[in-house]
Order: C-alpha cells, then structure tokens, then sequence
C-alpha cells in the first residue's frame, strides 16, 4: 500500500474553530461502538479531531474529490490514528453510495455549499444505511421561519450564489421535510458560534407509503 503524501495535508481555518465545539455536542451522541460515516469530509481535520476523543467508535470518512481524499488520508497517517479508515470517493448526490449499513452519519458544512440534489441525496443513503434511532447531524448555516437571518449569513449567502446559483442557505423546514420523506425525524436544533446550527435526526422505524415517518 502506498504510504500517505503528509505534504497533501489540508488546512480549513473554520475547522478548527468549529471542531470543538461540534465534538461536544456531537460525541456524546454517538453510539457506544460501530462506524460513523461522515459525508463531506473536506480537509479531514474534523474526523482526525473526533477520532482522537472517541477511540472506541470506527470513522469512515469520505469525500468526491481525490484532493480531499489526499488530505483526509494524510491527516489520518500523521495522526496515527488506527480508527480511521481510507476515505471512500463518495457523491453525496448519487444513488449508490460505497459503503453499507452505519450507526450513524455526519455531515458538516455541506448543505449550503452544493446543488439541492445533495441534500436529497444524504436523506436517501442516511434513511436507507442507519438503525432505528440512529443518527444524522448535520452542521451549518441555515434559514429558519420566524428567526430574524443574521447579517453575516445574508452577506454568506449572497456570496454563495454568485459562486453557483444552486448553492446557498436553505431553510430548515425544507430539509427537515426532505429527511422525513426517508424516516429522519428531526429531533434537535442546537445553536453554535458563528450563526450555525447543529441539526440531530434520528431514524424512526417505518416511513409511510406518502413519505411520513411511522413511529
């Protein structure tokens, strides 16, 4: 096997602001064993981070670009960290994604910056790969009704769609009506530093023939 280029390493000065207090919120939640998939994992310094604190908890990280997939990779070797695993090239948009049943799936920062079709995407494989009351979280900005958008997330926003007008903000209550046509239910919203949210879905036993989730 070939050993990891460290010089592929990449750095998101974001991440490492949010890394922190994502974990807090996010590792208490997760399942005492089994694999985490995480969706998006970018540079790969928020999977090395989670990694580190829970040891007990196999990470599967992923990401389409073979970029991001270099530094997840490198990230993993410098850290030495044995519960990680190779990152998988994985669209979050398509229909068959390269990895089977997990017990729960993360997914940071990634909503906003892709086409909807993403979205639809992480609800499909989430709903279809976890157990019942597993978990999806996500993190990021979003649009929530009746919650004045701050500043800073208008200004973010804006400049999102000028990079591609199929990017952007979404509103919470579009995505959490998508995750309930595939039996995620959502369960919790969590304010964090900078205007984001963390999002906790759960998976609920059935869904309906019409997409509602079925205790």
């Amino acid at each position: 096997m070939t050993e990891p280029d460290l010089d592929a390493r990449r750095s998101a000065p974001a991440t490492l602001k949010n890394r922190g207090p994502i974990g807090d919120l996010l590792l208490p939640l997760l399942p005492r064993a089994g694999t985490v998939l995480e969706i998006a994992s970018g540079t790969g310094e928020h999977v090395v981070h989670f990694a580190r604190r829970a040891p007990h908890l196999l990470f599967q990280p992923s990401d389409p670009s073979p970029a991001a997939r270099a530094s997840i990779a490198a990230w993993t070797a410098a850290e030495g960290l044995a519960n990680v695993r190779a990152p998988l090239a994985l669209d979050a948009a398509g229909e068959d994604w390269p990895v089977g049943k997990v017990d729960a799936v993360v997914c940071i920062n990634m909503i906003h910056i892709s086409p909807w079709e993403a979205t639809v995407g992480l609800m499909r494989g989430a709903g279809a790969r976890l157990p019942a009351d597993g978990i999806l979280f996500t993190y990021g900005a979003y649009v929530r009704d009746g919650v004045e958008t701050a500043p800073s997330n208008v200004a973010f926003d804006a400049d999102l769609r000028r990079q591609d007008p199929r990017f952007g903000l979404r509103h919470l209550a579009e995505v959490a009506v998508e995750a309930a046509k595939h039996g995620l239910a959502l369960a919790r919203v969590e304010e964090m530093p900078a205007n984001n949210l963390s999002l906790v879905f759960r998976k609920v036993a059935t869904v309906s023939p019409r997409g509602v989730p079925v205790p």
